[in-house]
């Protein structure tokens, strides 16, 4: 035996890189996931700053505009003071809308119910077994038998809206300084890097702002567009609480692909018990109007340039999103995937790109 017969075999390099990769790969889903826990774990925190972050950038434009004819912090309260009445006169009119609509609503609720019975009569079983007055008793039933379970849920739920109001307080009150002097205190931060580190920084900052401000005005427009023509919509074809089914289209725009549909299928539901099925035919036709516009014209025009993201991406980070962080993990997943991506985009991408730009987060 030769002492070439004792040395250990050579390692394939294919082996190597794959050895390479695998741990550099663990090494980074490790810091993923603390990042993560950590979020988790400050998530009213976390939340405030997002909701923040939105409201800057929706009311900085503003109030850029206004800072050029007065103080900019005289433009900053005027600015808060056109959203605060915007949203109040909003949540007004749709308080009034269903209040005043209550009344009727009831009657034809009931009319609409026994026309879907008799409709369902007129269907092959097992459609045609189905009582929806008989369903309607049973539930009220279940709701006699399990009120004290429910109310203890509204009372745990309680706290669950004490959060949520604190976090919308902290929001507004961060986005006030953001808006005022968001760039002083970006500089700040950036003053405390030496030059190359900086540098960086300053790059990854300014793509991320500007993917993420883009993102949320966009689909800001998007969804406004959408709840408006959903209420329009409704109203025409006579449909009760076309208002506030217009707004939560409006906000489920804010969950790609999946939120617009399920505030969609409350039209439908109403549509459905109290108009009668055909009627509910033109109110499914709408909403595929709708969808339509949107997806060949309001995202390629709007969305397309501040998402540069394959819609199979998109899907996925939705799903993945709302199995991480429920409701609020679809709404922040896409704008936060877009952001990295952005931020990866042009650190990769040699400096003397964007020595050109403007410096400055606006």
């Amino acid at each position: 035996m030769t002492t070439d017969d004792l040395k250990p075999a050579a390692v394939p390099g294919w082996l190597t890189v794959s050895a390479g990769v695998a741990w550099r790969l663990l090494v980074l889903l490790a810091a993923a996931a603390v990042v993560v826990y950590g979020i988790v774990a400050v998530q009213l925190v976390a939340v405030s700053l997002f909701l923040a972050a939105i409201i800057t950038s929706v009311l900085r434009p503003l109030t850029n505009l206004l800072s050029r004819f007065m103080p900019r912090a005289l433009g900053t309260v005027l600015s808060f003071l056109a959203a605060l009445a915007a949203v109040g006169g909003l949540i007004t009119f749709i308080s009034v809308s269903v209040s005043n609509q209550i009344p009727s609503l009831t009657a034809r609720l009931i009319n609409g119910i026994d026309q879907i019975n008799v409709f369902l009569e007129r269907m092959p079983a097992p459609l045609s077994e189905l009582d929806l007055t008989s369903l309607g008793e049973r539930l009220s039933d279940w709701l006699r038998e399990n009120s004290t379970a429910i109310m203890g849920e509204v009372v745990t739920r309680f706290g669950t809206a004490a959060e949520i109001m604190t976090a919308i307080v902290l929001a507004i009150f961060c986005s006030v300084f953001f808006t005022n002097s968001g760039s002083r205190m970006w500089d700040w931060t950036l003053s405390q890097f030496e030059p190359p580190t900086a540098d960086v920084l300053r790059r990854a900052g300014r793509a991320a702002w500007q993917t993420f401000a883009g993102y949320t005005r966009g689909i800001v427009i998007v969804g406004s567009t959408n709840g408006l023509l959903a209420g329009i919509g409704l109203a025409i074809l006579g449909i009760p609480l076309a208002a506030p089914i217009g707004v939560l289209v409006a906000m489920g725009t804010f969950i790609p692909y999946v939120g617009s549909a399920i505030a969609m299928s409350v039209a439908i539901v109403v549509s459905l018990a109290v108009k009668g099925p055909w009627w509910t035919l033109v109110v499914v036709a709408m909403i595929a109007l709708i969808g339509q516009i949107e997806g060949h014209l309001l995202q390629p025009l709007i969305m397309a340039k501040q998402v540069k993201l394959h819609p199979v991406i998109v899907a996925l980070t939705v799903v993945g999103g709302m199995l991480l962080g429920g409701a609020i993990g679809a709404v922040v997943a896409v704008p936060i995937v877009a952001v990295i991506w952005s931020v990866f985009s042009t650190l990769r991408r040699p400096y003397q790109v964007d020595t050109q730009l403007d410096p400055q987060i606006t």
